[in-house]
């Protein structure tokens, strides 16, 4: 281990800038000339738009121009597609219409766009937008998953009759039933996962350009994938080989996912950047991206599990429905049944059977945030095995440790869709349950129901694929003094992988990470990237740069040999240095990166410089782990509940920065309580939008967090060569199950079995009061003394 190099806590090099003002972020941007884009969006969640007219807008002070679907249709522009085929309810592919940039004779949500106004000031284009007519006539619409296949529902495609879009099974139906016919017993949950909005710290932007000499496009904005995006406006959106569309991304603030998938605003921008020949900028606002941004979650699920007589999982059937919101967008199928697998969770469970029907609704198209789909499988399951264990009168806790897959099992193929890598579930939950006081939770809870409280201690197993996206492509540029430059398709956007990558090639090169830079991501630069998602970047990124250090290294040796006056056989490379073991003579990366650069210098026919750029594909994907503990106390007058701790025990491969991978369970954890405890996006009947700011949509505050304890226990990853396994979800994808079950646990006394989230103070008081109110908790004191 060297001083900057894998497993050292070394401070985020990026936050001296970011907390000075400094950072680059697309708003900051404003090239000469630019103009401003406001995006006139439908009123309506269904509507038909029979004209626009904006002549008196067009002819506003400082409008440049209006277009409409009418003109994207006359330029023949396309949408977005979906990444994901599915299966239709009577067999074949199931119906994917593309995700419209702008609406051309229906608005099929409210927010929709369905005009944009181009001028000087973002003040202009307002002003113009409210002089614009539009000729709606409204249409019934559908906004709720539960309406969304009633009879005489509102269509929102004909082309899907019962709004139905997929219907995926998943697993052997005979085989699972056979199971529940045998078991010594049933258990059953239904569970509600809310629609969320991943609100990132800076909203979505874009600066659109048109490159006059070069006839191209040039796009900056926040986003996660600008390689992926790239490829999405070029062929699907504009119809133009991908070198016509330059694609970058400088500072991002936060992306969850939701940055990861294409949106119309960005194909927007440098529409009207070539046709008014001038830069043209957006940024949303906070109620616009409400109305907007891709909205995630949104599952309905039933959940069966068969047990034998000693409470071992016999065989799980899981039912789920999934709200698509109005169109498919890049990752909505993925969401509503890609990690499907997670179902198999961290227990031995011989059979699994699922179905997920998909449906389409007048609401914003659903899209990944922080998981996608890995936190709705899991939760479910979670909320299970502690159903369970309420009808049995078991400790959920030792529930589940009978069910655990043991290390020496692994690798581990759950028979369903994963095989898990490494792990060892029954120690990390060992430790988390020591860490929290599991043992002693009781004699909490009958001190808190003496003080006319109620108290719950919730668990949640989490195992999440990760680094499953295959190929990556990156370079390393070694200059002449020994300086490095470093570039993938990745993106940072709050990682902290400008530190990360830094320690990497550090610990490769024997560089320190002052002298390294970290560049942006920049279609320009790397021709292929996947971006950030999944939580690769450390695994798949960790894995390419060794790889592509060890070609470095190895043409380094041939010209070390020159220096040495021996041959290259004899070089070994240590920390930064050259030597030649016959004569201890050595040079260090600089000075052989000097020659390198000096091809006279060099061999006939060896190339000058010192660099190297590749694809990369790692064995296969990772599985990081953990067992999560929630506790909570509820005031059953007001219904707020107070988290007083929370632990988690965490499985994350080798940890490239530990200080950062405790920041990312952190931040991840917020996010899964977030959900779990307050927000929530809800629309009216009609499809209009009730929770549109934060006036209306529970955020989580600091004041609402407790002290979150990490505890390690890390089980290197054998499919890739340094172990790791990722770390950017797994919070998230445990505090959901784990806040949702502290909450259920604490409403026990009560005879509430279950609860949905979110737990906001008003829907537990009225949950309490259902169950009998304060005399109900007065009678449980009472028993449980």
């Amino acid at each position: 281990m060297i001083k900057f190099g894998i497993g050292q806590s070394l401070a985020r090099v990026e936050d001296a800038r970011l907390l000075r003002g400094l950072g680059r972020f697309t708003d900051d941007i404003a090239p000469p000339r630019s103009v401003q884009m406001y995006v006139l969006r439908s009123p309506h969640a269904h509507a038909e738009i029979g004209g626009i007219d904006f002549r008196a807008a067009r002819a506003m002070p400082g409008v440049h121009t209006i277009l409409t679907g009418e003109d994207a249709a006359a330029d023949d522009l396309g949408g977005f597609p979906s990444m994901v085929p599915s299966t239709a309810p009577g067999g074949g592919p199931n119906f994917t219409p593309p995700f419209a940039i702008i609406a051309h004779g229906k608005a099929r949500y409210a927010g929709q766009p369905v005009a944009i106004v181009v001028a000087d000031t973002l003040e202009q284009a307002k002003d113009a937008a409210e002089a614009i007519i539009v000729d709606y006539e409204p249409l019934p619409a559908v906004a709720s998953l539960a309406d969304a296949d009633a009879p005489g529902a509102p269509l929102v495609w004909n082309e899907c009759p019962d709004n139905l879009d997929a219907l995926a099974t998943f697993g052997d139906k005979g085989v699972v039933d056979a199971a529940f016919e045998k078991a010594a017993s049933t258990h059953s949950v239904e569970v509600r996962i809310s629609r969320v909005s991943a609100n990132p710290m800076e909203s979505r932007t874009a600066l659109g350009e048109w490159n006059e000499a070069e006839e191209r496009y040039e796009l900056t904005g926040g986003m996660q994938s600008p390689h992926m995006l790239r490829a999405q406006l070029a062929e699907c959106v504009f119809k133009i080989p991908p070198n016509k569309i330059r694609v970058r991304a400088f500072d991002v603030g936060g992306g969850f996912g939701m940055k990861g998938v294409p949106h119309p605003e960005p194909a927007l921008v440098l529409w009207a950047a070539r046709k008014v020949r001038r830069p043209v900028r957006w940024t949303s606002e906070r109620s616009e991206a409400f109305l907007s941004d891709c909205h995630s979650r949104d599952h309905t699920s039933r959940c069966e599990l068969a047990l034998d007589s000693g409470a071992r999982i016999l065989a799980l059937r899981f039912f789920a429905r999934a709200n698509l919101g109005a169109y498919l967008s890049l990752a909505g199928l993925h969401c509503a049944q890609g990690n499907i697998g997670h179902l198999s969770g961290v227990y031995t469970t011989p059979a699994i059977y699922a179905e997920v029907r998909s449906y389409f609704t007048h609401t914003v198209p659903i899209g990944p945030y922080r998981g996608a789909g890995r936190p709705e499988a899991i939760t479910v399951l979670e909320r299970a095995i502690d159903a369970a264990a309420f009808d049995l009168r078991m400790d959920p806790a030792e529930l589940r440790r009978r069910n655990l897959i043991g290390p020496d099992q692994m690798p581990y193929d759950t028979g369903f869709q994963f095989t898990y890598d490494s792990g060892n579930y029954p120690v990390s939950q060992t430790k988390a349950e020591e860490a929290a006081g599991w043992a002693n939770f009781e004699e909490r809870r009958l001190e808190s129901l003496r003080r006319g409280k109620l108290r719950g201690i919730g668990m949640g197993h989490i195992v999440e694929i990760a680094a499953g996206m295959n190929d990556e492509m990156g370079a390393i540029d070694v200059e002449a003094d020994g300086s490095v430059t470093i570039s993938t398709g990745f993106h940072n956007h709050g990682q902290g992988q400008e530190t990360t990558m830094r320690q990497l090639v550090s610990e490769f090169l024997g560089v320190p990470p002052d002298r390294i830079k970290y560049r942006d991501s920049d279609t320009d630069v790397q021709p292929f990237g996947f971006g950030s998602a999944g939580s690769r970047a450390a695994a798949v990124g960790g894995a390419l740069f060794k790889a592509i250090s060890e070609k470095i290294i190895e043409k380094g040796k041939v010209i070390a040999a020159i220096m040495l006056d021996t041959s290259a056989e004899e070089i070994d490379f240590v920390d930064g240095t050259f030597t030649a073991r016959s004569t201890n003579r050595t040079a260090t990366l600089a000075e052989v990166a000097a020659l390198a650069h000096q091809p006279m210098g060099l061999p006939q026919g060896m190339e000058g410089g010192l660099s190297h750029k590749q694809m990369f594909r790692p064995k296969g994907p990772t599985f990081p782990n953990g067992c999560h503990i929630c506790e909570v106390e509820i005031d059953p007058e007001t219904g707020r509940s107070e988290i007083l701790g929370y632990w988690v025990c965490e499985d994350v491969g080798r940890s490239i920065n530990p200080m950062i991978v405790a920041g990312q369970m952190h931040g991840g954890v917020v996010q899964g309580l977030g959900q779990a405890m307050g927000e929530f996006i809800e629309y009216d009947e009609e499809g209009q939008l009730l929770t549109g700011s934060f006036m209306d949509y529970q955020m989580p505050r600091a004041l609402d967090m407790p002290q979150i304890t990490t505890i390690s226990n890390n089980v290197p990853s054998p499919n890739n060569p340094l172990g790791i396994k990722g770390a950017g979800e797994s919070g998230t994808v445990g505090a959901m199950p784990a806040g949702l079950n502290a909450v259920c646990n604490a409403l026990q006394p009560l005879g509430i079995r279950h609860f949905d989230m979110p737990a906001t103070p008003w829907r537990v008081w009225q949950a309490i009061q259902h169950a009998g109110g304060i005399e109900a908790l007065h009678k449980a004191a009472h028993e449980t003394a």
